[in-house]
């Protein structure tokens, strides 16, 4: 009887040994997964673009018309993304300003929506660019709203009720 249970456990005793005995891969590792396999690659092969890289392009291209809802949405973009640095009324008092992070300079009039959307979209100074967390579309957004809050900073009509 002890010699049936024998034959039946040693086949899982090999199984066993070839499980905890298996090569690992780690993330910063070597560049294969396998000796003589493929090599495991993050980079984009030269030359290739994203499937929607041509319609980002155009929707940089010209600034929608600012309207209401453009202005809403570019203050909750705002809120999300910009505070944090620039804050809440665009003069460089955000909470991670208060905590030793470089300040940003204030919006001024020499800046205008062409610039805001080109420093969101590749950054400016210690500002890390924003390109692949924001879309073409909120960029024009944030802009819309950063001009109203520049306006409201030089006390100037926003055109609300003006």
């Amino acid at each position: 009887m002890r010699a049936q249970w024998l034959i039946l456990l040693l086949p899982l005793v090999g199984c066993d040994l070839s499980m905890t005995r298996q090569d690992r891969h780690d993330a910063q590792g070597d560049a294969t997964l396998w000796k003589g396999g493929p090599a495991v690659s993050s980079v984009a092969p030269d030359g290739s673009i994203a499937q929607d890289q041509p319609a980002r392009d155009v929707a940089l291209d010209e600034p929608p018309p600012v309207t209401v809802a453009l202005l809403e949405r570019g203050q909750d973009r705002y809120g999300i993304f910009c505070t944090a640095c620039h804050g809440e009324d665009g003069g460089g008092e955000g909470r991670v300003v208060q905590r030793g992070f470089p300040r940003p300079p204030a919006f001024g009039s020499q800046d205008h929506s062409r610039r805001t959307v080109d420093v969101i979209t590749h950054g400016s100074g210690v500002m890390y660019p924003f390109a692949d967390r924001i879309e073409p579309s909120d960029r024009w957004a944030i802009a819309a709203y950063v001009e109203a809050l520049k306006r409201l900073r030089a006390g100037e009509p926003t055109g609300k009720g003006a």
